[in-house]
């Protein structure tokens, strides 16, 4: 199995085309956050990156990697949002076809985003393994470049670079927060940040209607969510990568979960506290610290103060968010 290193990230570090993504902070969610013991918590706002995810990292560093006797066959993703648009925009940037496999039920902002940075689309149904069909077909036509969305050390090595800016941002951190879904982001800054500092404490924040990092975890044995499972963190959906798998007992300290409520109640706080519009998949590291008792009983046993928390992307359909905000109002 492919091991990722801070060789690795460093190296993408200087290879990608990036937004250096401020840090923020509020007073009023430390005092929410402070009931039971004080903390400082720092949000690394991957929101504001390129395309509005965290993604365009790991992308840039994948199609950048690509060598010149390959890179004029264009590139190939799926996805369901996120990832198909910072492919696009890295293919883009660097002057190569992208063709993008993405579900019909997908908004349509995210296709007309995916569009208009000039890849190809082509739609499918919702199955997985539609998807991959479509990508392997699309592959062999081509001659292109897959880009897995988390299980490419490539991939997983440019989103190790969030670690490297937040930790040269923010002094001393005892933790940071990384919500998992395929598992490339959380193993990426749970590599970087361990090699750099191995005190400190990498979390990992999952809903649980699709806990299978945490099951993995918890039981050391691989799981899977079922193929019907739904979250409103639906940039989570994905299983744990391979990759991810055999890295997080080796980095991972811990995997809390969290209620669809709280997700939504906390990716609601910061929207009227932090004044960001994050999407409901970045808001499962901030329910995590402020709701999860679990939790709370960790940094507590760790005496841990300063957290850093990855508020991953903010690319929402604005309309359905607030449409849940009122579903689950108090």
């Amino acid at each position: 199995m492919v091991e990722i290193t801070l060789n690795d990230v460093l190296q993408a570090a200087e290879r990608i085309q990036v937004h250096r993504t401020p840090v923020m902070t509020s007073d009023s969610i430390n005092e929410f956050a402070s009931k039971n013991r004080p903390v400082e918590l720092f949000f690394k706002c991957e929101l504001l990156q390129k395309t509005g995810s965290f993604k365009y990292r790991g992308a840039s560093n994948a199609v950048q990697s690509i060598s010149e006797q390959d890179a004029p066959k264009g590139v190939v993703c799926h996805s369901s949002g996120n990832h198909a648009q910072a492919v696009a925009l890295a293919a883009k940037k660097r002057g190569i076809p992208c063709y993008a496999v993405m579900p019909k039920s997908v908004a349509d902002i995210k296709k007309k985003a995916v569009i208009g940075y000039g890849a190809k689309l082509v739609e499918c149904e919702s199955l997985m393994s539609e998807r991959v069909r479509i990508a392997d077909e699309l592959l062999k036509e081509t001659g292109g470049t897959f880009v897995h969305p988390f299980n490419n050390p490539k991939v997983i090595a440019g989103q190790g670079t969030i670690a490297l800016e937040l930790l040269s941002q923010v002094e001393d951190l005892d933790a940071i927060v990384v919500p998992v879904g395929g598992g490339g982001m959380l193993t990426g800054c749970a590599v970087a940040a361990k090699s750099l500092n191995p005190n400190i404490k990498i979390f990992a924040a999952e809903p649980a209607a699709v806990d299978d990092c945490y099951q993995t975890f918890k039981t050391q044995q691989r799981s899977s969510n079922p193929v019907t499972a739904t979250s409103v963190a639906d940039g989570l959906l994905t299983n744990l990568g391979d990759i991810a798998y055999a890295s997080i007992q080796k980095y991972v300290d811990d995997v809390f979960t969290v209620t669809e409520k709280e997700i939504i109640q906390a990716t609601q706080f910061v929207w009227e506290r932090l004044k960001q519009c994050i999407e409901p998949s970045a808001g499962v590291g901030v329910a995590v610290t402020l709701y999860n008792q679990e939790f709370q009983e960790k940094i507590k046993e760790h005496n841990i103060k300063r957290i850093g928390i990855i508020l991953c992307g903010g690319n929402v359909d604005i309309s359905k968010v607030v449409d849940l905000f009122q579903k689950y109002k108090d």
